[in-house]
This record gives structure tokens, C-alpha cells and sequence, in this order.
């Protein structure tokens, strides 16, 4: 028994990639984006994390699964009905939107965001506090384009942090298999490093706080 346990610990865990963006009805060249980037996480032999409903979380998933790949889909509430068809294993919460999407975020090792409204936004927020690589897929639309413009046109900013605390850079591409690459190579550096992934520090008087 110890050598068989001994096997499974030395065993690497996949890498769990979150995709993050826009809810509801999305328009068919972001389904076919966001589609690109499950498939290419499962491709690479890594579990696709996501708010598990539809939009560009259903597209992630469609993707994912037809490549052979896992899909988790991270629920808010109590109902596993809400996940969409291509979840493999929906876990409920128990817990309003807001919530659930820091579950989310704690749950994954680098998280791609494509497109996205005002919910993608708060978890692109909770990556950067807590030190989580983010990779922004544009042009996708939504927020993902506008903090690319916004950070850009902040010289204290670099193009890369949220404030000036700068605990992570965000990392824009232009493919969905940029956005995965990426993504796979960012958590795998910072799980190496054992790089801390705790909330962030209170901002220093003078500084710009972030909205999460």
C-alpha cells in the first residue's frame, strides 16, 4: 500500500485553468473563441475550472469536452441543474454570484479571460488580488478590451497591473492558443516557485486601491 501511495503523490496534478467572460447570449464568433480555448486546455491535458453556466462558459466547455478533456463547472446556489450540458462536475456553492466567483478564482491556477461584463470584471479583480496569473484574450470585447485600454493609458500602471501595488501582471494575447499557452506556463512557473498566493496587502496611503 505505500508504494501504491507513494505512486499517486509523486503523480503531477493537472493544472486547473479557469475561463472567465461574458454571460448570457454571446455572439457566434465569441462562442467559436471561447470554444477554441476549452479545447486547447483540454489538448494540454489540463481541467477546464468555470462559472459553469452559459455564455462563454458554455462555449469553454463544449470545447473541452469534445477534446476529451474534464469540465468543472463552480455553481452558484444549490441547484447542479444549472450547469450547462457540457459540465462534467458541477459543484454547488451554496453562495450568491459574487461569492461563488471568489470560489472560482481560489480554485484555479491561472485564469483566461475572453471578453467578459461587470461579473468578469470582479474576478479578474479577485486574480489580481490574490496573485493568480490572469491572461486577457483580445480583441474578445467586453471588459477584456477595455482594461487593455485602460491600463494602457496609465503610464503607473505599465500596461500590466491594476494599481500601483502591481502584485501581478495581466497578460494580453490575440489567439485562444496564445491565451493557453500562456496561462499553462505562467501556473506552472509560479507553482514551481511556490510563489504566495494570499490576498493582497492593504494599499499604502497615496495609493489607488482596487475596486475588489
Amino acid at each position: 500500500m505505500t508504494g501504491r501511495s507513494e505512486r499517486v503523490r509523486d503523480k503531477p496534478r493537472p493544472l486547473r485553468i479557469a475561463v472567465i467572460g461574458s454571460a448570457g447570449d454571446v455572439p457566434p464568433r465569441l462562442e467559436r473563441l471561447a470554444e477554441a480555448v476549452g479545447r486547447e486546455v483540454a489538448l494540454a491535458g489540463a481541467q477546464l475550472f468555470s462559472g459553469g453556466r452559459d455564455g462563454v462558459m458554455a462555449a469553454a466547455c463544449r470545447g473541452a469536452r469534445a477534446a476529451g478533456g474534464l469540465t468543472v463547472g463552480i455553481l452558484p446556489g444549490d441547484d447542479p441543474a444549472e450547469a450547462n450540458p457540457f459540465v462534467d462536475v458541477p459543484v454547488t456553492t451554496g453562495l450568491p454570484m459574487e461569492y461563488r466567483s471568489l470560489v472560482l478564482v481560489h480554485s484555479a491556477d491561472a485564469v483566461i479571460m475572453v471578453a467578459g461584463g461587470n461579473g468578469s470584471l470582479g474576478e479578474l479583480t479577485a486574480a489580481y488580488l490574490n496573485r493568480r496569473p490572469v491572461v486577457v484574450l483580445v480583441p474578445s470585447g467586453g471588459w477584456a478590451d477595455r482594461v487593455r485600454a485602460a491600463l494602457a493609458a496609465d503610464p503607473a500602471l505599465a500596461g500590466r497591473y491594476l494599481d500601483d501595488r502591481h502584485l501581478t501582471p495581466i497578460h494580453f494575447v490575440e489567439t485562444a492558443e496564445a491565451a493557453v499557452a500562456a496561462a499553462l506556463e505562467l501556473a506552472g512557473e509560479a507553482l514551481a516557485a511556490g510563489r504566495s498566493r494570499g490576498p493582497a496587502p492593504p494599499a499604502r496611503t497615496g495609493e489607488r486601491r482596487g475596486e475588489g
